[in-house]
């Protein structure tokens, strides 16, 4: 039988059963979860380990609100529900949800007519508990700022914590997934959580035991995403033979 005590020694000690490779293959975006708790102490040795996570300047700026109110946690869900009805809105008209470089060309109308998927806002109702993650903005080095195009920089402080810690709750036997739609109320999450105005909302991830654990999951080969040289490069594949 796993008990906590078990699983927070083999943490500890290095020797819980997932490899690395295996960890890593197998994390999915987990929205279904049986109800069983995920305990104070997995919990704050997942974030034991996650927050060596590397920051821009090694500044550290990032922060973690662990929510288990059921009040509040129903408040997040619902403040999902806006952001989620534009991303249905748009995927029935064939367009990729919330795409800064392509416009929109749904409706206000129809996105107030589409019902929101529930697997954008249930999962927050019914994790054991959901992580909202945060970034100090004063100390972030944002050095595409003055590019012609939406930020990205400024996320390498805040998404490798953010990661590492569905790594470890995959490897602790919990999952989760990274889901930023409530951050379109941020004002809102601000005044639920008494987020101070320097900091950004950056994911709410709710995390619980999975329904079901995927073993394989569906990506690009490496010749599809790594070219040699150049953009339009040759594809970076594997020499014949290597296994």
């Amino acid at each position: 039988m796993i008990t906590v005590t078990l699983v927070r020694r083999e943490m500890r000690e290095g020797r819980v059963n997932m490899e690395l490779n295996d960890t890593i293959r197998t994390t999915f975006a987990a929205r279904d979860y049986t109800g069983e708790e995920l305990p104070d102490e997995i919990l704050y040795d997942i974030l034991e380990t996650a927050r060596f996570a590397p920051s821009g300047g090694n500044r550290q700026g990032n922060r973690v609100i662990i929510v288990r109110d059921q009040a509040t946690k129903d408040c997040i869900s619902d403040l999902n529900i806006p952001a989620a009805k534009r991303y249905v809105a748009q995927v029935k008209a064939g367009e990729n949800p919330w795409n800064a470089v392509v416009p929109m060309k749904v409706s206000d109308a129809e996105i107030e007519a589409t019902e929101p998927a529930s697997l954008l806002t249930e999962p927050f109702k019914t994790a054991s508990v959901v992580l909202v993650f945060l970034v100090d903005l004063k100390v972030v080095a944002s050095v595409d700022q003055y590019l012609d195009r939406i930020g990205i920089i400024s996320g390498a402080s805040i998404y490798p914590f953010v990661w590492n810690v569905l790594l470890l709750a995959r490897q602790a036997g919990y999952g989760g997934s990274i889901t930023t739609l409530a951050v379109t109320q941020e004002p809102a999450m601000r005044e639920l959580l008494a987020i101070p105005d320097n900091f950004g909302v950056c994911a709410v991830v709710p995390l619980g035991k999975p329904v079901k654990q995927l073993t394989k999951l569906r990506r690009l080969s490496v010749g599809e995403i790594a070219t040699c040289e150049s953009f339009d490069g040759a594809a970076f594949e594997k020499l014949q033979g290597e296994n």
